[in-house]
């Protein structure tokens, strides 16, 4: 019992100053070594708490997704997910499909049409 708190600061210690732990592999997909999750980051057409709701449960149910954060100010959606099950490139379509512009790709035109009148894009922010 009395290794643990040794072993366990030692631990934090190495992990904090290791080369993976400080750098980032691209601005918008960062990676950890360590237990397979990555990092992705997408700028989208969100304008309400009610895109926030849409565009996070969407996403939950993507395969590899673990948690998926919208910053409703900064539109901007972060989404850690499990790199063996899934890539950037099919999270950014989940969020086409959801009807919400991801990155320069605009929204799908039928997902888009169906969002209610306070989450398209034309309207103002509340």
């Amino acid at each position: 019992m009395k290794f643990l708190l040794p072993l366990s600061l030692s631990l934090l210690t190495l992990l904090s100053f290791s080369p993976s732990a400080q750098a980032q592999t691209a601005p918008a997909v960062a990676q950890a070594a360590t237990n397979g999750t990555a990092t992705a980051q997408f700028k989208t057409s969100a304008v309400c708490d009610m895109c926030k709701a849409r565009i996070e449960k969407s996403l939950a149910y993507e395969k590899g997704v673990q948690s998926a954060v919208l910053d409703v100010p900064t539109k901007v959606l972060t989404v850690t997910y499990r790199a063996d099950k899934t890539t950037p490139a099919a999270l950014r379509t989940a969020v086409q499909k959801t009807g919400y512009d991801a990155d320069e790709f605009t929204a799908d035109a039928r997902a888009y049409n169906r969002l209610p009148d306070c989450c398209k894009k034309t309207n103002a922010v509340h």
